[in-house]
């Protein structure tokens, strides 16, 4: 085993432990290092051998940092800060804003407010990116696997800026019948029980449409569960039963009806989120201030 004061660390070294700090995995911290998983078992097997040490544990559920693998992540963590204060510094003109922008939301939000406001911030700055992130887990922004994220929350993370866009209303919708086609749907057959319903799955338990439904609807049970928001309202919209969806992602289409008012049970509010130490970087301001000037709730 190589002596560990014969062994140098690299920036590169740095980014590997933090990448398999950050993924828990050689796939997870693949993706962020742009490389496969067998190029980062190489690599950190290599850095191990130098340092004499092991840095993660190897489990059933994945890679578990050591105290110096936490230690190395932070240092690396703080050179990353570093290059992203360089890149900021060198940045002299606002229509040369450039860089990786990494946002978290969950799919409906994506396709019914942030790519919408994304799209006309392409005109204004060009050369900016975006890693754009879907789940209905809310990402660290403390370890930075996100710089922003826009989610629908009562409770925001107190450490995170904030700014409440409003409030994300909904209602329950029916497919709309087409000209020679059988009749729109009523409420009245929701009541009877004579439509399908579409509702989120288990990855969902406690989502308001959820709850509204079991309370007012208790002897119901979807036929039809999936994942997402977004797919309830796709599958309402082929007429395969009623949904519950929110009126940003519903009102503009001409193949849906709403059935009921805007349900106050289920409101909640939508938010723009990032962390204080990265509001400072140009390429997070640049994007932070345009979603906030130009998400709007219905």
């Amino acid at each position: 085993m190589i002596a560990k004061t014969q062994y140098k660390m690299t920036p590169a070294d740095l980014a590997v432990v933090l990448a398999l700090v950050r993924g828990s995995s050689l796939a997870g911290a693949g993706e962020r290092v742009g490389a496969d998983a067998s190029t980062v078992f190489r690599s950190l097997q290599r850095i191990e051998r130098g340092l004499g040490r092991a840095l993660f544990e190897r489990s059933r559920a994945g890679y578990i940092a050591t105290e110096l693998a936490a230690q190395l992540a932070e240092h690396a963590e703080q050179l990353e800060a570093t290059l992203e204060a360089a890149r900021n510094a060198v940045e002299t003109a606002p229509s040369q804003v450039s860089g990786l922008v990494r946002i978290s939301s969950t799919d409906t939000i994506l396709h019914g407010l942030v790519a919408p406001a994304l799209r006309s911030l392409q005109l204004l700055h060009p050369l900016l990116g975006f890693d754009l992130h879907t789940g209905n887990e809310l990402v660290s922004l403390t370890r930075r696997d996100a710089d922003i994220a826009v989610r629908a929350t009562k409770r925001p993370p107190q450490h995170l800026v904030g700014k409440q866009i409003g409030p994300i209303r909904v209602a329950l919708y029916a497919a709309k019948a087409k000209q020679a086609a059988k009749p729109n749907i009523k409420l009245a057959d929701v009541e009877a029980g004579r439509v399908d319903w579409i509702a989120p799955d288990e990855a969902l338990p406690e989502h308001p449409s959820v709850v509204w439904r079991k309370r007012n609807f208790p002897k119901v049970l979807p036929r039809y569960r999936v994942g997402s928001i977004l797919s309830v309202l796709e599958l309402v919209a082929l007429g395969m039963g009623v949904g519950i969806a929110p009126l940003f992602l519903a009102e503009g289409r001409s193949d849906v009806i709403r059935l009921t008012e805007p349900l106050d049970e289920c409101e909640t509010e939508l938010w723009l989120l990032t962390h204080p130490e990265s509001r400072h970087l140009r390429r997070v301001s640049a994007v932070y201030g345009h979603l906030a000037l130009t998400l709007q709730m219905p």
